[in-house]
Parts: structure tokens; C-alpha cells; sequence
């Protein structure tokens, strides 16, 4: 049913609304209550003079009753039925269903969302719980007090004679053991308080750098400047970068942001990209760069002149993720380990081999991405020095590129903890989501 022929529905729903009688509004804009009874069931068609009398009657403009704001609920739904076994017959529905039950579309989508943001939570707690290293700690200082506190109580209570002295100082012991067990469980407690939200406090250097960046939307304006202030003044006063590490991460990361500003001029690259639909080999020999510093660009574009967030993952020869930068559906984990089956692994085993590969992430909803991957040997100290090698993957979500109906699809996860994808040859652990899809 096509949008406009809606206009029934919306007319019905608000009447109902506002509490009136069909028989008092068909009489107010002149017309009969079984002509409007037939409008309201969307089997005559209404325009003109009757459709602007009857939006003034119900205190509306015209458009929303002709045009309707169902738009994002439509979205919202589709996404709804793409968790599910979809059939044909239900695409076909939604615009009825929404025009004659919006209350109920908008609490579909709602609710829709909400488990998503609960799946999405369960994630990264998950992530956090099983592989923080504060966390970690906390509770081996805690199991080793305890230990301490129960062997020291244990002796006073076995040794029947025992010298005073030696008692005396078993006793103040269990008194500075007692303490700092109360200092360490009061200590993880508000830890596990500020862990409550996904959005938590920063508790490593690479972390509060991954906070300022996600808060300023990975672009900073400053760099783009023709006199760029110095990394270091712009970094000294920013609340997110509260330690010395975290402010030299911060400075590293702004000098290669500057020298790609200077290599790839914003205005001229982000016009670039759009020409090309974000080909990096394309934006590559446009510019004179190599692969590496054109995904870097790309996914700081402002995510509102491309229409839509870029993504971007780097790692060093490690495999450790040194920088993340997320796009909807694509986490990357904070704490542990990636999925092996990410192209930016493949690239990381063959230095220098460009990677291109279409994927889907796996969960309740199957998102798509086209992917190009790169890794760069570098020789930091030296000819005769060790070779360093940094790989990078630049993730398009589907609305940015074109995917390509015939490349073959990679099935990939998160991370093996919470990657719901059966029969992985790839797992490491058990997936605690398996259940979950």
C-alpha cells in the first residue's frame, strides 16, 4: 500500500485521539459519515479543499495526514524483520500496519532498539569482565589478603601458647591486612559502579585517548587549520587526557594526523573521495600517498559530509589493536582479542599485499561491510634496526560502498567470547551469545 493512500488511517487515528465522534467531524467539514467512514478505511481517495478543512478541524497541516511521519518507523520496522525470518508478504504489510497501528510500530522499534542497546552492553561488559587487566589485579590483591587474613587467624587459633610478642604481631598483621582488604574491595566496587554504564571511565592511557578521540568524532578541526597550533598545547588542558601517557599518545597521534592534513588537504580530499566512492588506491596515486595514510584520512572525515560513519582498526605486529574507531554493527573489543578472521590479520601475515574483502559481521542482525586492509613495515631505528610492522583495516559500511552482489561473503565475529557464528573454525573459546541467535 502506498504511503499516500494512508491518509485514511491518519485521519481515523487522530479523530480517535482526540476523542471525537465520526458523525461530528464528517458534519463539520460538510461531507457525510459513511463518505468519511469510507475515507477513514482508505477506500475513497481525498484531496484538495476536504483534506485542508478536515487537517483544520484536527488541528494538523495538511502534509501529515497526506504525507504522514512514518518514515523512520518504516526504517525501524525493516530492521525489525531482518532479525526474523522475513517473508515478502510482511514487507508488504508494513505501511498498513503502521498507518493502522502506529502505536504499536513505535513500540516495535523501540523495543527493537532497546535489545540491541542490552545485546551491544552485554558485549562489552562481557569483553571487560573477562580480560581487564585492573580488574584482574583487583581480585588477585584481593584473594591475597584474604589468604593472609585467614592464615594469620588460623595460626592464633591452632597455637595455644603462644609468645606474646609473636601474638602481638600476628594481631597488628590481621589489623594492616584488614585495612588494606577494606581499601582494595572499596576500590573495586566503585570500579564495577563506573563499569555499570558501557560508557565507562578510562583506566589505561590508550583508553582515555580513545575517549577524547570518540568524544571530538575522531576529527580535529585544529589540525586542518593552515597554522595548526602545537599538538602539545592543544592536548595540555583536555579533562579526557588526565595522564602523562595518555597526553603523549595524544601528541603522536596528532603529528601523523597533521602530516596527513598536509598530504590530503580536506577540501580537495573529501571531493576526492566522494568522485571516487572511497577507492583508496584511487585517493592513493590522486595524492601521492601510500594505502595506509588514506584509510587514516578517510575515517576522519566528518561523518555528516559522507553520509555515514567510515570505520577504521590498526594494529602493530602483535596483533594488539592500537587504534579503533567503530561504525555501526562493527564493534571493535577493547580488551580482548579480535576476531582472527578479520582481513586486517590476513594483511598483517603478508606485509605489503593489499586485502579486499566484503564481510559480515554476525549477531541478530547481519551487517555488511566492504573492507580493505594493508600492512606496513617500517624501520623506526634504523637500517640494521628491527622491522615494525602496522596493519590497517578501513571498514565501509553497506550505504557507502558498493558492495557487489557476486563477491564472495566472509562470515566474521567480534571477538570468539561473544561471536555467535556456530561451527567457526577459527574459535579459541566457547561464545557465551551462541545461545543467544
Amino acid at each position: 500500500m502506498a504511503r499516500g493512500s494512508l491518509t485514511g488511517s491518519r485521519i481515523r487515528e487522530r479523530r480517535t485521539m482526540q476523542g471525537r465522534k465520526q458523525a461530528d467531524l464528517a458534519r463539520s467539514v460538510g461531507i457525510s459519515p459513511s463518505y468519511l467512514n469510507l475515507i477513514e478505511h482508505n477506500r475513497r481517495r481525498i484531496g484538495g479543499k476536504l483534506i485542508t478543512d478536515i487537517a483544520h478541524e484536527l488541528g494538523v497541516e495538511p502534509a501529515a495526514l497526506t504525507e504522514g511521519a512514518e518514515a523512520a518507523l518504516l526504517d525501524g520496522l525493516r530492521e525489525v524483520l531482518a532479525d526474523t525470518e522475513k517473508t515478502d508478504e510482511a514487507l508488504s504489510q508494513l505501511e498498513e500496519f503502521v498507518g493502522r497501528f502506529p502505536v504499536w510500530a513505535r513500540l516495535l522499534v523501540e523495543t527493537r532498539r532497546r535489545a540491541s542497546d542490552l545485546e551491544h552492553s552485554v558485549e562489552v561488559l562481557s569483553d571487560r569482565m573477562a580480560h581487564d587487566p585492573f580488574l584482574s589485579t583487583s581480585l588477585h590483591e584481593v584473594i591475597s589478603t584474604v589468604t593472609a587474613i585467614r592464615s594469620t587467624a588460623t595460626i592464633l587459633a591452632e597455637t595455644r601458647d603462644i609468645d606474646p610478642q609473636w601474638r602481638d604481631r600476628f594481631h597488628r598483621n590481621m589489623a594492616e591486612e584488614s585495612a588494606r582488604l577494606a581499601e582494595s574491595a572499596e576500590a573495586l566496587v566503585r570500579y564495577l559502579d563506573e563499569a555499570s554504564s558501557v560508557e565507562f571511565e578510562a583506566s589505561t592511557p590508550q583508553e582515555e585517548l580513545d575517549g577524547w578521540l570518540r568524544e571530538s568524532g575522531y576529527h580535529v578541526a585544529e589540525m586542518e587549520r593552515a597554522l595548526p597550533p602545537e599538538p602539545e598545547r592543544l592536548v595540555a588542558h583536555q579533562p579526557r587526557l588526565r595522564s602523562a601517557a595518555a597526553r603523549s599518545l595524544a601528541v603522536r597521534y596528532l603529528r601523523r594526523y597533521r602530516r596527513d592534513a598536509e598530504h590530503m588537504p580536506l577540501a580537495a580530499f573529501l571531493e576526492a573521495a566522494l568522485q571516487t566512492g572511497f577507492d583508496p588506491a584511487a585517493l592513493s596515486a590522486r595524492f601521492g600517498v601510500d594505502l595506509g595514510a588514506v584509510f587514516r584520512r578517510l575515517a576522519v572525515l566528518p561523518a555528516g559530509k559522507v553520509g555515514g560513519q567510515i570505520g577504521l582498526a590498526i594494529c602493530d605486529g602483535s596483533g594488539t589493536l592500537t587504534f579503533r574507531k567503530s561504525v555501526e554493527g562493527f564493534q571493535l573489543p577493547r580488551f580482548s582479542a579480535a576476531c582472527p578472521l578479520w582481513p586486517l590479520y590476513k594483511a598483517l601475515a603478508r606485509p605489503m599485499a593489499p586485502v579486499r574483502r566484503r564481510v559480515e559481521m554476525g549477531g541478530r542482525s547481519l551487517h555488511r561491510y566492504l573492507t580493505y586492509a594493508i600492512c606496513q613495515p617500517s624501520q623506526p631505528a634504523g637500517f640494521d634496526g628491527p622491522q615494525v610492522l602496522e596493519a590497517a583495516m578501513l571498514i565501509l559500511p553497506e550505504g557507502l560502498s558498493e558492495l557487489g552482489a557476486s563477491e564472495p561473503l566472509l562470515g566474521i565475529g567480534t571477538s570468539c567470547r561473544i561471536c555467535p557464528r556456530a561451527g567457526c573454525a577459527a574459535r579459541r573459546e566457547p561464545s557465551i551469545m551462541a545461545e543467544a541467535f
